[in-house]
């Protein structure tokens, strides 16, 4: 049996060439649109940085585990278990001094500047949501490529044999099929097909025992009512409206994520400084315990006094070691957000973050927050996406009106090998028109009404967005001159306070221990209100900035100054 042409194998390995994209061609063409897309919504945004943007591991996919359906447990009975009982009479405080030692030696140092720039790197939040755009730009260039020259070619063989009157026919067939179809932009498509087809007689009485002919074929299908106009390229014009989204999410993401990272790392400074006045407080007790009982052994005060500080003094012992505890596992946290093993010996260095308070009133930040706010673009333009859910719904109601039409050029019908010299005069054609009347469009009424209410519901879902957003800035307005007025409240009962005790230490032998005290925890929960309010005093500025949408983040997670805050001073 002949075997096929060389044209045939020629254009089947080079249909192959050119339809298979490689995994760096892909990850380019993401990535390059991803890009492309991060800059059309400008604002200085970045798009993510990962090269490639997949990465997965050969070998897990290779593991035979994955495959197994009896999937091992570990799970020991009681009597496999050991418990050991901790004696009794061990220096707890020891062993939980020991345990709640960091390694300063060994220890990085980390600022809100290095803890900016690592989450970039190998936080989970931030890599998940790289990912989340990433794969929207997959979705569009999927999109894309269905509305793209699709090539595609199939062989069949075929074994046929038939016995009539005791006289048996046995023929091989091979069909060999090229085609290229194409997407219409108002629907429909066109297809150009290429079919070989070759038949040998394997036992025939016949004469002449191999076929092959070809023929070229162009045909295509037009709808004219429905499923036709824009509707047709729903897929890909809701797949770009989501890629731009997802470029808006991803920055939005961004600004978000610095906030609340810069709220963790000072959370963590504002522990520290709490464990740092809890210890004062602790010395500060230490060294009256030392003189009450000094005035204790002179006859000069009595045991009450003496217990009664002995007390505060315990009190103020659990306190630090709790607080020692709950700054410990604060620490953790934050080093997995970062994306670091917990093991990691890691010290926070205090970094003042350069935000000065704005001068703003309702209406300017409203008016900013309207006009910026990247998720509140995202609601107004997916309100669109239902509106026009709508008139696709719509269009399903309409009668069916399609136009088909179809060329055939054939080689020569005499000739038993037809090559590939087709023949103009052999051609055959043909055209129709379909008419489908909406008998039965039940579901498809059903479906407008379903999306007619889903419209209504997402205008009012954005109405509440939008009123939620005003509120929302309205209150980081208020928010900053809160924190402002607590902060000078707190700063003053320090300073109040700290006379207090200067005229306490002045006059030691005519004040009683319970003023003593009393002082000297005024002092320490002045100071903790103090350092909490400035805390909330940057924060409420951080948010005020997020919330109008003025918030910009750079390149490397740092925040970006604005126009008019170099001459202010950090507050």
């Amino acid at each position: 049996m002949p075997v096929l042409s060389r044209p045939f194998y020629l254009i089947c390995v080079c249909t192959l060439i050119w339809g298979c994209s490689s995994e760096r061609l892909i990850d380019r063409q993401t990535m390059q649109l991803v890009d492309d897309r991060t800059a059309m919504i400008g604002g200085g945004a970045i798009p993510p940085q990962r090269h490639p943007p997949i990465a997965p591991d050969p070998g897990s996919l290779r593991d035979p585990s994955i495959t197994s359906k009896q999937v091992p447990t570990t799970n020991p009975a009681p009597g496999d278990l050991r418990f050991k009982v901790a004696d009794e009479a061990r220096d707890v405080a020891k062993r939980l001094e020991a345990m709640q030692a960091l390694d300063e030696e060994h220890a990085a140092h980390l600022n809100l500047t290095g803890a900016l720039k690592q989450a970039q790197i190998t936080a989970r939040e931030h890599l998940n949501r790289e990912e989340e755009y990433i794969v929207a730009a997959i979705g569009v260039l999927i999109e894309r490529h269905a509305w793209e020259p699709r090539l595609t070619a199939d062989s069949t063989v075929s074994f046929d044999s038939t016995q009539v009157d005791g006289a048996s026919t046995t023929a091989l067939k091979i069909i060999n099929q090229l085609q290229a179809t194409q997407q219409l932009p108002y629907g429909g498509q066109v297809a150009a097909r290429w079919v070989w087809n070759a038949t040998e007689n394997l036992r025939s009485a016949a004469t002449g025992q191999y076929v092959q002919s070809s023929r070229l074929v162009l045909d295509g299908n037009v709808p004219l009512l429905r499923g036709a106009g824009l509707v047709a390229q729903e897929g890909l014009i809701q797949s770009e409206r989501n890629l731009v989204y997802g470029a808006r999410d991803f920055e939005q993401f961004r600004r978000d994520f610095l906030v609340s990272i810069a709220r963790d790392f000072y959370d963590l400074v504002q522990t520290q400084k709490s464990i740092k006045n809890s210890r004062a407080r602790l010395e500060s007790l230490q060294k009256e315990q030392t003189k009450r009982q000094a005035l204790f052994e002179a006859g000069r005060i009595k045991q009450l006094e003496v217990n009664n500080i002995g007390n505060q003094l315990r009190q103020a012992e659990a306190s630090v070691a709790n607080q020692r505890e709950g700054y410990i596992l604060q620490l953790d946290r934050f080093k997995i957000r970062l994306g670091l093993p917990v093991r990691t010996p890691m010290m926070i260095d205090d970094e003042k973050l350069d935000v000065p308070e704005p001068d703003v009133t309702f209406e300017e930040a409203t008016l900013l927050a309207l006009t910026y706010r990247l998720d509140l673009q995202n609601q107004r333009d997916r309100l669109d996406d239902v509106r026009r859910s709508v008139k696709n719904a719509r269009n399903r109601l309409l009668p069916d009106l399609n136009l088909a039409a179809s060329v055939a050029f054939p080689t020569d019908a005499d000739a038993r090998e037809g090559g590939v010299v087709y023949e103009p005069d052999d051609v055959s054609y043909g055209a129709s028109v379909t008419f489908g009347l909406p008998l039965d469009r039940r579901v498809e009424r059903l479906q407008l009404r379903q999306s007619m209410i889903g419209l209504q519901r997402s205008v009012r879902d954005y109405d509440k967005f939008r009123d939620d957003l005003v509120l929302d800035v309205r209150a980081k307005v208020r928010a900053i001159e809160l924190a402002r007025t607590n902060l000078l409240l707190a700063i003053e009962r320090v300073h109040l306070t700290e006379l207090r005790k200067r005229e306490q230490d002045i006059r030691a032998d005519e004040v009683d221990t319970q003023s003593k005290l009393d002082t000297i925890n005024d002092l320490l929960d002045a100071e903790n209100a103090r350092d909490a309010s400035e805390t909330a005093l940057r924060n409420s500025v951080l948010d005020y900035l997020l919330a109008t949408g003025q918030l910009r983040v750079s390149r490397e997670g740092q925040l970006e100054r604005l126009p008019g805050m170099e001459d202010a001073k950090p507050p």
